[in-house]
């Protein structure tokens, strides 16, 4: 650089520095103001919150005993409109009263043994209901038909009166009811009308705090969100009522009472809650929330003879953000004008004071004569420095030049014989590596050279769901776990390309070849981290020796390949050595194929059925209809054995369409002389989501032909299925919801798709795998996994269904956690529909 230069850039460098550190300090105090505003706005919000909770407490004590005499009233209309005897009276009659006396609905409750039962009712999930187990309120039954005072605290009290508090409707939880239950002698039942839903709501809609919350939210510039929440229950988990059969929390235990909780990070907030309560001092933190920067502030809340809460309050901290950008640009852009005009002056100032330069006119011989890489030095740091650092950097060049012809040819061998995704040597390598032991096994007498195929599960679905760029890092990933897993000698790791990898080893028993396998594919089954996705990987494995096997290069890797072959057949995940009977096997397989085409042809498929259990109640709640094949030649066949070959060789859907045909049938005509319908669940293959369009006109079109109800209709699916053709899958599912049909993961936790499908997905249902029941013990212990699904499941609003329970001790553990409905031996094998018929239907 020139002295003329030097001199601009110092100047210029030297107020750009004082600018900046007076425009940093205008930021740190603009930063500290805003803050200490914000501060100021959430106190204003949270008063007024708070006001407004207090506020509707007390108008809601008033409006509750309001309508508990509205009730008293309506009771004293319902008596004098019926007949004494509850007997005498009908269901639709009760209808047609509610409606004119304008109240929800009209319930008759009378003793049957030591239990109070709905006995008439408008509401028909009201019939037959028990009140047995409901505490205080069947205590204040009781006292109403014994003609004594009531002494429940709860409620109101009137003359041969009392109105339960406003609760959840443990008969039909997706209502919220005021109850008044009168009884002055003159009847057999008592007298229950109630208000549901709009008319209870109504008021806490039109006075409540949520209106003003609303407001905030959307007129406060920057306020995202605001919560009320009750922190004896947040965070914890759901304390809920298991009463007629329903599950349901009550609103004194919900742990938001008021407004919305969409920027969630609950074990923070929990935290936070508890600290703010204890301490009685707001909190606030910073936070990365649903793809936004926020900020959190926490408030407690304290009023006399009142349970405490916590209001809390998301502010977009983006804004507070763009307001400091926007006043440090406006400074930097004030600060431009200073440092052009110091750039001027320092420019004219600077060419004042230096001098001519002479010109360096000397011939560089040395370059001229070939002698390159040689240094002039020179302590000058200005033009004259500049030149000879030119001259220098010719020099170098000219030698690089040399040096890098040279290296490229190197490289361009190198690539030859390697990959260059992962840099291992490639098939081309392979086979002349390969070739060489073999010679020198027969030269040396070397025991042993094995060859092992080894091809990554399922890579297709991972490439296509998470795509190639990170599809090529997995590849990558796996090859240095391979590399970490092999001996320092004797081994040569390459890839083929693909997902596919072999590893040649020598001088190696089969033993200890098969020990250094299963140690490569436990390593490669641990979880892959790529970016922010969590990948679960497997990979099968084949082994093919010399000369046990061959002593032809290419026969022993086809062996090697056919055995690794063998291993995705059962499922992948293992290791199978060559042996002549795999070629059997694959005669087999072609020979199964035939016959399964005739028996499709024929439909000589049987349908069997397993009963879904609700075990709480110990009825079945539906079917899962299971194919079988019984063929006259090969006897009957595993579904293990014929569906991987009908899904390989195309059948899979003609196979299905034989099932749904049979199953659809046979579950209409049950369901018509049942008490209570059954559903039916059938099992789809991923393969049929291929074209998930043309999947959905056929399931509709079978339910039509049968006059089967979609409601009644189960879809299972795997977690592999969700990797097909993802978008057009998830389009699917939703137009199948939409049509009424229930959606279940089929066998959840054994796959690897990720946890964030679950909310993407119209999913009702989750199925645990067999083996998690299986391995709960008597103890309830390897019981983790299961109870995990199920509080998943719960969290999600979805219901959940253990398979595979034998033993009385695991249905108790799943009814103890909340897991009602299953399947097992406990409760029936699959059947025949006769079978079925002899054990279910005809009793």
């Amino acid at each position: 650089m020139s002295i003329k230069k030097k001199l601009s850039v110092f100047f210029t460098l030297l107020v750009l520095c004082i600018l900046l550190a007076n425009n940093t300090l205008h930021y740190i105090r603009s930063k500290n103001r805003l803050i200490e505003f914000n501060k100021k706005e959430i106190t204003l919000v949270t008063e007024e919150i708070a006001y407004e909770v207090e506020n509707s407490k007390n108008s809601a004590s008033y409006m509750e005993n309001r309508m508990a005499q509205e009730l008293r009233t309506a009771s004293i209309a319902i008596q004098d409109s019926l007949p004494a005897d509850y007997h005498d009276v009908s269901n639709d009659q009760l209808k047609r009263l509610a409606k004119k006396l304008m109240i929800s609905h009209i319930t008759l409750l009378a003793p049957a043994g030591d239990d109070i039962i709905g006995v008439k009712s408008s509401d028909p999930k009201e019939i037959n209901m028990s009140t047995k187990e409901w505490g205080y309120w069947y205590t204040s039954f009781r006292q109403l038909l014994s003609q004594q005072t009531i002494t429940t605290k709860k409620g109101v009290t009137l003359p041969h009166f009392w109105s339960g508090p406003i609760e959840v409707a443990s008969s039909n939880p997706n209502h919220i009811d005021k109850w008044g239950y009168y009884y002055d002698g003159s009847t057999n039942y008592i007298i229950d009308p109630y208000f549901r839903d709009r008319h209870v709501l109504d008021f806490e809609k039109r006075f409540g705090p949520t209106n003003v919350m609303n407001r905030f939210t959307e007129n406060l510039e920057g306020v995202l969100e605001l919560t009320v929440f009750n922190p004896k229950n947040f965070g914890k988990r759901n304390q809920n009522v298991y009463l007629n059969g329903n599950k349901y929390i009550k609103i004194k235990d919900q742990p938001i009472w008021y407004g919305t909780y969409t920027y969630r990070n609950t074990e923070r907030d929990k935290k936070s809650i508890q600290e703010v309560l204890k301490t009685g001092k707001s909190q606030s933190y910073l936070a990365e929330i649903n793809h936004k920067k926020v900020l959190k502030t926490l408030v407690p809340i304290k009023e006399k003879n009142t349970p405490a809460y916590v209001i809390g309050v998301v502010y977009d901290y983006g804004l507070i953000e763009k307001e400091l950008q926007q006043e440090l640009i406006k400074h930097l852009l004030l600060s431009l004008p200073f440092i052009f005009i110091v750039l001027i002056i320092s420019f004219i100032f600077s060419t004042s004071i230096t001098r001519p330069i002479k010109h360096i006119m000397e011939h560089v011989n040395q370059i001229a004569k070939g002698n390159f890489g040689k240094v002039l030095n020179t302590r000058r740091k200005d033009e004259l420095g500049g030149l000879v650092a030119n001259i220098n950097h010719l020099s170098h060049f000219l030698k690089t030049y040399v040096d890098d012809l040279k290296k490229s040819q190197e490289e361009s061998e190198y690539h030859a014989y390697h990959d260059f995704l992962t840099g291992l040597p490639n098939r081309r390598y392979f086979k002349e590596e390969l070739n060489r032991r073999l010679i020198e096994s027969k030269e040396k007498s070397i025991r042993h050279v094995a060859v092992l195929f080894m091809d990554i599960d399922r890579f297709k679905d991972i490439n296509d769901t998470l795509g190639h760029s990170k599809g090529d890092q997995l590849i990558q990933l796996i090859a240095n776990r391979i590399k970490e897993c092999l001996p320092p000698a004797n081994n040569f790791l390459t890839r083929q390309g693909g997902d596919e990898f072999v590893i040649l080893f020598s001088d190696f028993t089969p033993e200890e070849v098969e020990g250094i396998t299963e140690k490569i594919m436990a390593y490669v089954q641990q979880p892959c981290y790529i970016d922010n996705d969590e990948v679960f990987v497997s990979i099968s494995s084949g082994l093919s020796f010399y000369p046990e096997h061959s002593t032809n290069l290419d026969t022993l890797i086809t062996y090697a390949d056919v055995a690794m072959y063998a291993s995705k057949r059962q499922g992948g995940s293992k290791v199978s050595i060559y042996h002549d009977s795999l070629n059997k096997k694959q005669a087999e397989k072609v020979h199964i194929e035939t016959r399964l085409r005739k028996a499709i042809q024929k439909s000589a498929i049987d349908v069997y059925y397993q009963p879904k259990i609700e075990a709480h109640r110990n009825v079945i709640t539906g079917v899962e209809a299971l194919v079988r094949w019984n063929d006259a030649e090969l006897g009957f066949v595993s579904p293990e054995a014929f569906i991987p070959i009908a899904e390989e060789a195309g059948l899979i859907q003609y196979l299905w369409e034989v099932v749904m045909k049979k199953a659809c049938s046979q579950v209409s005509e049950w369901n018509k002389v049942s008490d209570e319908k059954m559903t039916l669940a059938v099992n789809f293959s991923p393969r049929q989501f291929q074209d998930p369009v043309v999947l959905v006109n056929e399931i509709k079109h079978f339910l039509s032909l049968h006059r089967f109800d979609p409601a009644w209709f189960e879809m299972e699916i795997t977690e592999s299925t969700l990797l097909m053709n993802a978008e057009e899958t998830i389009k699917a599912l939703h137009l199948l919801k939409k049509y009424g049909i229930s959606i279940s993961i089929d066998d959840f936790g054994t796959g690897y798709s990720s946890l964030s499908y679950l909310k993407k997905l119209p999913i009702d249902c989750l199925k645990i795998d067999r083996s998690f029941i299986q391995d709960i013990q008597e103890d309830y212990s390897n019981s983790e996994i299961a109870q995990a699904i199920i509080s998943l499941s719960q969290s999600l609003k979805l219901q959940v269904i253990a398979e595979g329970v034998e033993e009385e001790y695991q249905k108790a553990f799943l009814m103890e956690n909340g897991c009602d409905h299953m399947q097992g031996y406990l409760f029936s094998k699959p059947l025949a529909a006769k079978d079925f018929e002899a054990a279910f239907l005809n009793s």
